[in-house]
């Protein structure tokens, strides 16, 4: 499996749904950006890593990496290896000295792991070609986010580029957009509707 190293470069309140957060991991030697839609908790858990922050009570995360390392047990990467349905799924490729295990385990929970064991992130290549948006979608993104009170997404782009948007956010689960996003297309291909 063809693998590109990602990172944590952003974490927000998504639109798409109350409580949730949109974790953005992007390449480390490249400009794709792979959002994905994770709950208050994990986010929170995430953020206090890379913020350096203590948690007043360990969080689950840290209970996880305690019983791992007090049985000498390394996570020594994180594989983002499918995406089926807007859903991903990942590893932890985890040992000690005597075998190496992968663990199934959800997206979020293995960045919180993996940031607190100070391991690489890999997602497969297969999943970033689809998922995955380039720097100039993201602004999209991110603008259509600030704008959430807008009818319908800007007309500057073609309906070409609105569908592949459209596409991307069903893969993010960002139906909020995703709804605008057909409605805009909807409206310019049928005008007479109107």
């Amino acid at each position: 499996m063809k693998k590109v190293e990602v990172e944590v470069t952003d974490m927000r309140l998504s639109g798409s749904s109350s409580g949730a957060y949109a974790m953005v991991l992007s390449e480390v030697n490249g400009e794709r950006k792979l959002p994905i839609v994770i709950a208050g908790t994990e986010a929170q858990s995430i953020a206090i890593v890379i913020e350096n922050m203590k948690a007043s009570r360990p969080l689950t995360h840290d209970v996880f990496k305690a019983a791992l390392d007090a049985f000498d047990i390394r996570v020594m990467e994180v594989n983002i290896h499918n995406m089926v349905e807007g859903v991903y799924f990942a590893n932890l490729i985890c040992g000690n000295d005597l075998q190496t295990e992968e663990i199934d385990c959800r997206t979020s929970d293995a960045v919180a792991i993996a940031y607190r064991f100070g391991c690489p992130i890999y997602c497969a290549e297969s999943v970033m070609k689809v998922a995955s948006i380039g720097p100039e979608e993201m602004n999209r993104v991110s603008e259509a986010d600030e704008e959430e009170s807008a009818e319908t997404p800007p007309k500057k782009r073609t309906i070409k580029e609105l569908k592949k948007e459209l596409s991307q956010a069903i893969n993010r689960e960002d139906y909020e957009l995703a709804s605008r996003l057909r409605d805009e297309i909807q409206r310019r291909e049928n005008p007479k509707s109107e």
